[in-house]
This record gives structure tokens, sequence and C-alpha cells, in this order.
């Protein structure tokens, strides 16, 4: 164990780079469409394994060092992607370089704080805390080592979901949803399934109880809330002003659920959160004290296996990166804040550090640490009178940092309990990871930024009281009101960008564009927190549809910075949810499953409750430790699938969010879908657009493939022998 192995190599450090990019991307597009993510250390092990083996073999420790660099991705992605989205729905825009900061000076953050609890977390404590995903993949790594791993059923899990999302997302061989709609014997009523096998994966991977609890809440809201609506008002419209003055009557469930609910289930996610951090709270006490009483700095000649970053280095680049967020313009963070980053990260960064090591990354309550932070952050604020619209942006800076860090300080423990099971040297270790940080980074607000840009819609829009001069914005309080830098090209014309960060003559916050005469032509409705998939054309025709991204986390996080801050939300419908969550508590379910169940479209719970059912189904003999079910065929299938699917709704989003100016018959230049100008639709073109739509419309057709991949899930997981619920 003392004499040095092949370890930092140039093609371990390449491939985890590779393979944390392709986990972070995935892991985007699963953190702003359900609020979730899965720890990626297990499949990108087992890839690595193949992978290396496949050009002649690789040592254990080249594969760790692989699956340490490559983790990186997917927890600072997970902090990103639940936190910034926020800045939509609070009229700012998605900047490069704030989310690159963000999750670099975050990630950074995270790793630092994390090597001087080393000694004491992962040592000390090894016979305490499992850290079950790190022990479950030492396991994957030892076998490997042995011979006795193969990568395909990761492989197999990766080809059957990329292939399905491509052939039914981009092919169009068949629905993206089935819904059954319960018609006059209750009205607004329906049901609905998304056949999307990264969500089926999920469902597995997070289990049967949690899955049927999310699904409980979507049934709650699109066969009781909807319903309900509809039967007591008909004729209500939209509570926000300028969203609209549509009656209930002639709304579909998803524009009632966009109208009210998401208000509704923002509030009831908001309790969720809360009571969760509440319930923990001796926990994290108890884990800061034990975790802060296990630092060492003490020097001295020390055994491969027990070298860390020089504690001057982690002191000086802990101080440095306090510096940097203070500094960068990007971040819009002064001292003080970047201190109580700095302050709560290493708080956080103990607790989820100690909390993963008890019961694992898939349930560390990191959601809930960045609450707490945003709520002390505005709490503070306020009482140093730092309120309205400059200090929103700050707050949510400071939460997502602390977000990253604390989450990816969790990822880092488990990799270094994977790398001392495995007799790793901790500095190569820490040194792979941060590397990981730098190019998972540089990778993440590219890949947010054009989800958003692919599913961005533009809706006519009318404020005749609004003229949208230089002089009105200027004469607004600061910050209220803002151009953009750059104009927007739309339909052949040039357009400003207005951001409305504070209502302003019934025009609500949000992005506009502005013509030639400073009158809003169009409201930009954003890709990631947006509400309308359709864009019409100017003659009313459905000119393109697109898949908006629900960002559950962020509308949170959004309501908690508006509430404290000040905003304009509509309270009731907020509190209804609150009084939701505490029913759920009351009657003994997990509340915050619940009302993230409640939030999401109900197609989207319903697809990860089957994945629930499937692992139930697939249960068998007694039950397996947490270790061995992170390890198992089922999961690691069910992770291809996550992967796989992701990775090609991924793809088939920012192809079908791509436009191309065409001009008509009658001369004018209209946006084209690329997708439709190129004929990339498969299914259209060979079976003819009528047969094609058919099947697309068939519930049964969109049904029997899905239901085929559910049934493989089902029997790869009979494979492992033990059940895992």
């Amino acid at each position: 164990m003392s004499s040095a192995p092949r370890e930092l190599t140039v093609r371990a450090l390449a491939l985890g780079c590779l393979l944390g990019i392709a986990f972070a991307a995935s892991s985007v597009y699963l953190g702003l469409k359900v609020g979730l993510t899965v720890s990626a250390s297990i499949p990108i092990a087992v890839l690595s394994i193949t992978l290396f083996r496949a050009l002649g073999r690789a040592s254990i420790h080249e594969n760790n060092i692989v699956q340490t660099t490559g983790s990186a991705g997917e927890s600072i992605a997970a902090g990103v992607a639940f936190t910034l989205p926020s800045l939509l729905l609070m009229g700012f825009e998605l900047e490069l370089l704030k989310t690159t900061l963000v999750a670099l000076l975050g990630g950074a953050l995270g790793v630092l704080m994390m090597v001087p609890l080393r000694r004491g977390l992962i040592v000390r404590e090894r016979d305490r805390l499992p850290y079950p995903e790190g022990t479950a993949c030492a396991q994957v790594l030892l076998a490997g080592e042995r011979g006795g791993v193969s990568a395909r059923t990761v492989f197999a899990g990766l080809g059957a979901g990329g292939l399905f999302g491509l052939l039914g997302g981009l092919g169009r061989f068949w629905g993206d949803v089935a819904s059954w709609s319960f018609g006059r014997a209750l009205p607004g009523g329906s049901f609905a399934l998304e056949t999307n096998p990264a969500l089926l994966g999920v469902g597995y991977v997070v289990g049967t109880r949690i899955a049927l609890v999310m699904l409980a809440g979507g049934v709650l809201s699109y066969c009781v809330l909807i319903p309900a609506i509809h039967l007591f008002g008909p004729e209500l419209t939209s509570p926000l002003a300028g969203a609209g003055a549509l009656p209930v009557r002639e709304m579909s469930p998803g524009q009632v659920r966009n109208a009210f609910l998401l208000y509704v289930g923002a509030g009831a996610v908001a309790t969720g959160g809360l009571l969760t951090l509440v319930r923990a709270l001796p926990t994290i006490w108890r884990a800061f004290r034990e975790g802060v009483a296990a630092v060492e700095t003490a020097g001295g000649a020390r055994e491969r296996t027990d070298r860390d970053l020089p504690m001057t280095l982690v002191l000086g680049g802990t101080l440095a990166l306090g510096v940097a967020i203070a500094l960068a313009p990007a971040l819009g963070v002064d001292a003080l804040t970047a201190a109580l980053v700095v302050l709560f990260g290493f708080f956080f960064v103990t607790v989820s550090s100690r909390i993963t090591g008890e019961i694992g990354s898939s349930s560390n309550p990191v959601s809930g640490m960045t609450v707490a932070t945003l709520l002390a952050t505005c709490l503070l604020f306020v009482a140093a009178g730092r309120v309205g619209v400059p200090y929103k942006e700050m707050a949510l800076a400071s939460a997502a940092l602390v977000c990253v860090a604390a989450s990816n300080g969790g990822t880092t423990s488990q990799d270094l309990k994977t790398g001392y099971l495995v007799g790793a040297t901790p500095r190569a270790q820490q040194l792979a990871i941060l590397l990981g940080v730098v190019t998972s980074a540089l990778a993440i607000g590219w890949i947010l930024i054009a989800l958003d840009r692919a599913a961005t819609t533009f809706a006519p829009a009318a404020f005749p009281a609004f003229d949208a001069t230089e002089a009105r914005v200027a004469a607004a309080p600061p910050q209220a009101l803002a151009f953009g830098a750059e104009p927007t090209r739309f339909r052949g014309d040039s357009f400003r960008v207005l951001l409305v960060r504070e209502p302003a003559d019934g025009v609500p916050v949000g992005r506009y564009l502005v013509g030639g005469d400073d009158r809003i032509a169009y409201r930009v409705d954003p890709g990631v927190c947006g509400t309308e998939p359709e864009q019409r054309a100017p003659d009313g025709s459905v000119e393109k549809v697109v898949t908006k991204f629900d960002a559950p986390k962020a509308q949170l996080f959004r309501l908690i910075i508006d509430g404290v801050l000040g905003g304009d939300l509509p309270w009731g419908l907020v509190l209804l949810g609150v009084a939701i969550a505490l029913v759920m508590e009351l009657c003994g379910v997990p509340s915050l499953p619940f009302a993230v169940g409640v939030y999401i479209p109900l197609p989207t719970t319903a697809a990860i409750a089957l994945g629930g059912v499937v692992r139930y189904a697939a249960s068998r003999g007694p039950a397996a430790s947490v270790a061995e079910a992170e390890a198992s065929p089922g999961t690691l299938f069910a992770s291809g699938l996550i992967a796989g699917g992701a990775l090609a709704g991924l793809g088939v989003a920012l192809l079908q969010g791509l436009d191309v100016e065409v001009a008509g018959a009658d001369g004018v230049v209209r946006p084209v879908p690329l997708v439709a100008h190129y004929g990339l639709a498969l299914a259209p073109r060979l079976l003819g657009p009528e047969a094609a739509q058919s099947l697309a419309d068939s519930t049964l057709w969109t049904l029997a493939p899905f239901g085929l991949l559910a049934l493989a899930l089902g029997l790869v997981a009979r494979r492992g022998g033990r059940s895992l619920r």
C-alpha cells in the first residue's frame, strides 16, 4: 500500500473528464425536469473498467481516479440546475460567466473544505459511517480488478435508453405522452404518462415508496385540484396581472396547472423542504460538531494512503476562493456576503459529508441546506435594510454557491471512502476531483443556457399603458427595469430585450421584446420555468411545440426570495400549498416528495412511479444492503437508462429548439423548426404524415414500447436475486 502505483495518469484524468461532462449533461437535464439527480460514480467506474480493458487494462487505482474525476460533473450540475434557473423567474438573464463561476468556485470550495475532514470522517469513523455509494463503488472496482465486472449491463441500459429516446422524440415513431381524459364525469380531470426512459430509471433508483408518494401528489393535482377549479371557478382567469384573460372553462389541464397549481406546488415544496430541514437539525448539529472535532492539521511524514493536500494550500485556496467570489463582477456578491458563503459553505460541507456517510448521496438533503442558507441570508439582508431587486440576485448567487459546495462536498467524501477501501492516495483523488470540477463547470453553463434557449418561445403581448423608452427605464427604481446587453432578432425584425424585475404599469416580471416604437411586442417565455410550450404564427397557427423544463427547486428558491425580500405572488395559492404539505406530514406521508409530485406534471411523476413499481415487482429473497443495492444489475441498467435517456432527451430538446429562417410563398421570412425543415422526424417520412400522427396519438401504441422497456428493466433486475426495496 505504501509503494506508488500508477494512479494520477493522463489517460485516467482525460477519461474521467469526458465521462464527467457526459454525466453532467444528463444531470442538468434531470435536475431541470424533475429536480432530482442520481449518483454517477458506479456507472462511471463500470464504464472505466470496460473501456480500459479494451485498451489493454488499467490498475484499480487508475479506474478509481476516473470515477473520482467524473463524479464532480453530477454533483455540481445538481447544484447549478437546482438554483440558477430562479433568475429567469425574477426577470434576470442566465449568463454564461455567472453560471460557470458558480459551478467552478462552489465546486472547488466543496473539495477544499472536505480535505481537513477526511481523516476524522473517513478513517476514524470507518466503522460508523458506511458511505453506501462509496462502499458499493469500491466493491465494483475490486471485482473489476479480479475480472468479475462487465459493463454490459450499463451499456445495455445506455443503448436502450438512448435508442428509445431518439426513436420517440426525434423519429416520432410513437407519442411522448399517453393520456386519458375523464370528460364530463370529472371536468378537467385527466391522467397521463410520459414515455421517457430516464424517468423510468429514476423511479427504479429512488425506490418504490418515494416514487409512489410523488405519484400521489400528481394525482392530487390532476384528479382533484384541477377538477375542483373547473367546478367551482369556471370563469376564473390567471391570478397574475398581464398573464391572460382566458377563463378556466376554456383552459386545458396543462394551462390550469400553469396558471394556478405552480404556486400551490411551490408553497408545498417550500414547506416540505423546511420541514425536512427542521427534522434534520439534530443530525445536522451533531454532524457539524463531530466533523469539526475530527479536523486535523498536524504535519509529519505519513503513509501514501494518508497524504492529503497540504493544509496551507487548503486554507490559502479557501481564502482565495472567498476573495474571488467577492471580486467577480458577474456574481454581484460583496465582501460581507462572500464571507457568509464561506461560513455557510464550511458548515454545510461538514454536514453534507457526514449525512452522506450515514444515508448516502441520494438521500442527502442538499436542497434543505440551500433553503436554510437562502432564508438566513435574506433575513440578514432585511435586518440590514438591504431589500429590493439588487439584493435578490445577490442572495440567490450566495445560496447557489453553498448548494454546489455542499453537493460536491458529499460527493468528494464518497469518493474518498472508495479510495480508502481500495488503497488510493487521497491527495491524488483531491487533485483529480478539482480537475473534474474545472472541466465540468466549463460545460455545465453552456448546457443549461442551450436548453433554456432551445425551449424558449415568444408570445404576443400588448401593454398600452407602458412605454419602454430609455427615459422610462432609467427613471425606474434601481435594477427594477433594464435593457438586455444585445438585441434579439425574431421573424426578420430586431428587438431590444426588456428585463422587468418588478411589476410596472400592469407588466408582470419577466423578459419582453420591445420594437422600434418603444412598445412591448412579445413576452419571452423561457425554456426553463416557462409555461407556453406552443409558439404561434401571426395567423394563429401553431408554429412549433417545445418541451419546457419545470425546474421545481428553482421555483422554491424564487418563492423564498420574493417572500422575504418582497415581490408579487398569489399568496392564497401559495398558502394552500403550505396547508397541503402540513396535512401530509400529519398523515405520516413525507411531504417533500409529495409536494414535488404536486408541482411537476403528472405525466412525469407517473413515469417515475412506473420505475418504482418495476423495482417492487423485481424484488425477491432476503433484503440487500444499501451498498449491494447500489451495485445490483437492476440499478446499473437503470443508471444506463437514465444516462442514455437524458442524453437523448437533451439532444432532441436542442434540435427541436433550433429554427431555420425560411421565406414562405408570400415572401415573408418565418422561423421553421430545423427538425421539420430537414425531415429529421423519420416516421412521417417513412409512413406518411397521417399514419405517423395516428400512431403518435394512439395511447396503446405509445404505451406498448415503453411497457417493453419497463419489462426489460424488470428482467435485468431479477438477476440481482435479492430484495432491493
